[in-house]
């Protein structure tokens, strides 16, 4: 019997170390897509995204044009295996922010009032903290309070959404978030704007709201 072929994937470090420290097993399915997979993994999510999927901190990238009809997933000897053909990390990507001096607001963000407010997998009121959050971390600013909090309402939004929030709480963000963040105060701010609220449905009005009620104009 011949054995599947493995797709080529690269990873954003702390998943690829998720990973190798997963216990063999079935895991399950999240959603499944034509351009994205997610499956939970220790009570967070794990993403396989093709090319043309939104290039999220918590997933394997492929170069894949479009993801097959998966059925089941599980982890084997620190590799994902979607339908039983493994997806191997090669190299690994970077998702965090850059730092560098940055001028904050005084607009603070009340998690109580947006943590899992809104529609979806990741609701609206999550893509505000995430990009408030985003820009505090590229601007190198502790917001050891608001973590706390955002920590303890993780329970309210949904598996996806909760994982976003702790790679946003780590810095770790879309590359869109981070190109903004690194043209803010810049001629190419709009043009990095308009990338970002490209990102699929609310979540890309969502993450520029946060970081702007962050950062100062």
């Amino acid at each position: 019997m011949t054995r599947p072929r493995p797709i080529p994937a690269a990873a954003p470090a702390r998943v690829a170390a998720r990973l190798r420290e997963a216990p063999d097993g079935p895991l399950p399915l999240l959603h499944t897509g034509r351009h994205a997979v997610y499956v939970v993994l220790g009570e967070r999510a794990l993403g396989v995204v093709g090319r043309h999927a939104w290039q999220v901190p918590c997933a394997l990238r492929t170069r894949l044009p479009a993801l097959p009809d998966v059925r089941s997933a599980s982890a084997l000897a620190g590799v994902l295996h979607l339908d039983g053909v493994p997806v191997v990390v090669g190299r690994l990507v970077q998702t965090s922010v850059a730092v560098r001096t940055r001028r904050l607001t005084a607009d603070p963000v009340d998690p109580g009032a947006l943590l899992g407010r809104g529609g979806g997998l990741t609701p609206y009121g999550d893509d505000v903290i995430c990009g408030y959050l985003a820009a505090h971390r590229a601007a190198d600013h502790s917001t050891e309070s608001l973590d706390a909090e955002v920590i303890r309402l993780l329970p309210r939004t949904t598996v996806f959404s909760a994982t976003l929030l702790e790679c946003a709480l780590r810095g770790e963000v879309l590359p869109e978030v981070a190109a903004l963040l690194a043209a803010w105060g810049t001629p190419a701010a709009a043009a990095a704007e308009a990338a970002l609220l490209r990102v699929g449905g609310s979540s890309g009005a969502g993450l520029l709201e946060g970081a702007r009620r962050a950062l100062a104009a």
